[in-house]
């Protein structure tokens, strides 16, 4: 489980095709994960399987690979990292779980001042999980949406999440992780089984 705050972000340093899919190199200035930690890679929950005080490595199964973004990098990318919660850390964001429900594109990116206005791309099926002043994860990060249309939803990118996250490169055409709020899909599926 994570908070959608991200903790720092990580470059990919080198990738090698498995049977099962690949494993992935990070480097990154965390510090030394637990083999078996859980971690939050741009929005996807993946398990580290290797670590040193400056990289880790994680293997994508072709179930994460066809499902995320991750098969998109290249040596050098840049990725969201979050370590998973512990028992008594605070939640500054929003339960994540780290499992994607969707890649979506950044339809707009449009300079509000120091902050920018970016639209996105949503899916039919998870429209009814999006709403004004809820939550969504983009690439990990927790975010507030402010507006929804038929296939669209609008947040506001304030300046220290462009700062601190992958977030600042976006760009229109992007294509993001994303996952809905935990507790919209869970309310949602108790409306509709109470209708039903």
């Amino acid at each position: 489980m994570f908070t959608g705050l991200v903790q720092a972000t990580a470059r990919l340093t080198r990738s090698e095709a498995r049977p099962f899919g690949h494993r992935v190199r990070f480097g990154h200035a965390l510090g030394r994960f637990d083999v078996g930690e859980s971690i939050s890679v741009s929005g996807a929950c993946v398990t580290v399987v290797d670590s040193d005080e400056a990289t880790f490595a994680v293997e994508l199964t072709t179930e994460t690979l066809e499902r995320t973004t991750l098969a998109l990098l290249a040596p050098g990318a840049s990725v969201n990292l979050e370590r998973s919660l512990r028992v008594g850390d605070r939640l500054g964001g929003h339960w994540v779980t780290g499992h994607v429900d969707a890649v979506v594109e950044a339809l707009a990116v449009e300079p509000q001042g120091d902050a920018a206005r970016v639209r996105v791309a949503l899916p039919v099926a998870l429209a009814r999980f999006v709403a004004p002043k809820g939550s969504v994860a983009l690439d990990g990060v927790s975010l507030t949406v402010n507006a929804v249309g038929a296939d669209w939803f609008e947040l506001m990118l304030i300046p220290h999440t462009a700062k601190v996250t992958t977030l600042g490169a976006l760009a229109a055409g992007t294509r993001l992780n994303m996952e809905v709020d935990l507790l919209a899909r869970y309310a949602v599926r108790a409306s509709e089984e109470a209708r039903a």
